[in-house]
């Protein structure tokens, strides 16, 4: 038997306080839509059917606007923590979230938990059906919030820990986009002396029939290679060859762990996705473990949110250990990756019984260094990139001007 397909009804009522409130519905007819807000405890004064046709579909391009960032979810949780606590009911601070939302895949998604708990569903069962928008850390402190009773509570420190997160996604962007960008205009550079400049030089050169130096003779047949059929193809298929390759590497479980391995092994930038890791292990753990999570879920969430491999292998070995009824500090220091000063902040927390609050120290530390050397690398990268951009583009000059130089000496002679 086949399911009738719900329409969508538009609707405006009255709360108990006598506040107007709109929102969207999906129903079988309007009369079903009136008895299900009457149930709510609203009294309805407008209920529209939302009309459909071809004309009417929304464009949706794919990679834009169908993403929530973090940043819109550290908003999102703090606005409804705020909410709940005011002593709003969950259906109407999700009613007006997914009016207040900009983004249109989390003011869908709203809808969609709002639905399922005018329905009886809990908020944490509801976000779990969105993995994609909410991620395993969030439910799992949605869940020990509706638990212990304190769900605004918990939504504060989960915003807390998103506005975290995204300020340290700021800083590692502020650390690598200089040098990113002065890579790509240096290839950008190259590429039209090569194609532009170079083949004008080659030719006079040939003109004069003088041997060329090999400095010289290298550029020139550079810029034919690159202004050939096969030189353009190379220049285009290697880069997407080697971008799918790495795209095919790290959705394997393998692949993502030893490019992790080789990116703390990077000179320089290797401490830094060291320490960054270890912040993000730091703070994940701790905001789990206050806000009520058991112990060994914290441990699992925390090493599948962790975003390092290596880290993740030891937390998962530390989760094994504490479930044979061990401490974590002891099986932390069997793992190189974790400096001394991390186990001994945990043995210490172990011991007064606040590992959450030494966590949270380990984690503000380590942020403090992240800050510090990203402002490190910028301000080193800065001449460095610049004498690069000079090098390169310098000694293309220099190998052009090479040849003049020589002719230059031998009508001298002449004279």
């Amino acid at each position: 038997m086949a399911t009738a397909t719900l329409s969508k009804f538009d609707y405006e009522v009255r709360d108990r306080q006598g506040k107007m409130v709109t929102g969207q519905i999906e129903a079988d007819n309007q009369a079903a839509v009136a008895a299900k807000l009457k149930s709510m405890g609203y009294a309805p004064l407008k209920i529209s059917e939302v009309k459909t046709s071809g004309m009417q579909t929304e464009l949706k391009i794919p990679g834009f606007g169908d993403k929530v960032k973090l940043k819109d979810l550290a908003i999102f949780s703090r606005q409804f923590a705020t909410m709940i606590g005011s002593g709003l009911a969950l259906i109407r601070a999700l009613s007006i979230l997914a009016e207040q939302t900009e983004n249109s895949k989390l003011r869908e998604t709203i809808e969609e938990v709002r639905s399922d708990i005018e329905q009886g569903q809990a908020l944490s069962s509801s976000l779990a059906k969105h993995e994609k928008v909410f991620p395993k850390l969030y439910i799992a402190m949605v869940r020990a919030g509706e638990t212990a009773g304190m769900l605004d509570e918990v939504l504060i420190r989960v915003a807390v820990m998103l506005e975290a997160d995204v300020k340290l996604r700021t800083k590692i962007k502020s650390a690598m986009t200089y040098p990113v960008i002065v890579f790509v205009m240096a290839i950008l550079l190259s590429t039209v002396m090569l194609i532009f400049i170079v083949p004008v030089f080659a030719d006079m050169f040939a003109d004069m029939g003088a041997d060329l130096p090999m400095l010289t003779q290298m550029l020139v047949t550079l810029s034919g290679f690159i202004t050939s059929w096969l030189g353009i193809l190379t220049y285009i298929v290697i880069p997407t060859v080697l971008w799918q390759v790495y795209k095919r590497v790290r959705a394997t479980e393998k692949g993502r762990f030893a490019l992790d391995v080789m990116k703390l092994k990077v000179p320089v930038f290797g401490i830094l996705f060291h320490k960054i890791a270890l912040t993000r292990f730091a703070r994940n753990l701790s905001t789990l473990m206050a806000a009520g999570v058991p112990i060994l879920q914290a441990l699992e969430i925390t090493a599948d949110t962790v975003n390092n491999g290596p880290i993740s292998e030891a937390i998962k070995d530390v989760q094994d250990s504490v479930r044979q009824g061990e401490s974590m500090n002891s099986p932390l220091s069997r793992h190189e990756i974790f400096p001394p000063m991390v186990v001994q902040m945990i043995a210490v927390g172990e011991e007064t019984g606040n590992v959450d609050g030494m966590l949270e120290k380990v984690s503000d530390f380590y942020d403090t260094e992240v800050e510090a050397m990203t402002e490190s690398l910028t301000a080193l990268m800065e001449p460095l990139m610049i004498g690069v951009i000079g090098g390169i583009v310098g000694g293309m000059v220099i190998a052009l001007y090479m040849p003049m130089f020589k002719i230059f000496e031998v009508i001298g002679d002449a004279a």
